[in-house]
């Protein structure tokens, strides 16, 4: 599939947060350790909007950000209806805004190439520069390490 672009509306997604760069979070599993956590609750939060989670990656907006070296936000949650969270849990608020919409296929291990791709390449050649954060769904077709499976990409950005 080639890349997209998209509007998205606002919608809200309660989860669990964590700050990490990119190699603490592989290191120490805390993509999976979340998750896990998320799943474990899963019957808390009540106004889910279907089983599906969503991966939210908020950047600082700094040059020469080093995904493996500088600390981002993570938040691992449901997409939901309601303001209502249980305890411990946060609410993120995704404003209107453009993506750059791609669908990666195979094992999360070989997500950033896909990633590489989009942000060293497709944006720059397609006139787009990102505003700071990402998203990552996972659905029924998210089966983490398995040749098959597949997370939509979303790369919030902006035409320049």
């Amino acid at each position: 599939m080639e890349p997209k672009v998209i509007e998205k509306d606002t919608f809200r997604v309660a989860g669990y947060q964590f700050e990490a760069n990119l190699q603490q979070v592989k290191e120490q599993d805390l993509v999976g350790k979340t998750l896990s956590k998320l799943k474990e609750n899963a019957d808390l939060f009540q106004h889910k909007l279907g089983n599906h989670f969503y991966l939210i990656q908020v950047y600082p907006m700094k040059d020469q950000f080093d995904v493996n070296e500088d600390t981002f936000t993570n938040i691992i949650g449901y997409e939901v209806a309601d303001e209502d969270v249980p305890d411990g849990a946060i609410l993120h608020t995704i404003a209107k805004n453009t993506y750059v919409a791609y669908t990666h296929k195979g094992p999360e291990s070989d997500l950033q190439q896909s990633y590489d791709y989009l942000y060293g390449r497709w944006l720059k050649a397609n006139n787009y520069m990102p505003v700071g954060y990402d998203l990552e769904l996972w659905d029924e077709r998210y089966k983490r390490e398995q040749p098959d499976n597949e997370i939509d990409m979303f790369i919030a950005v902006e035409k320049y």
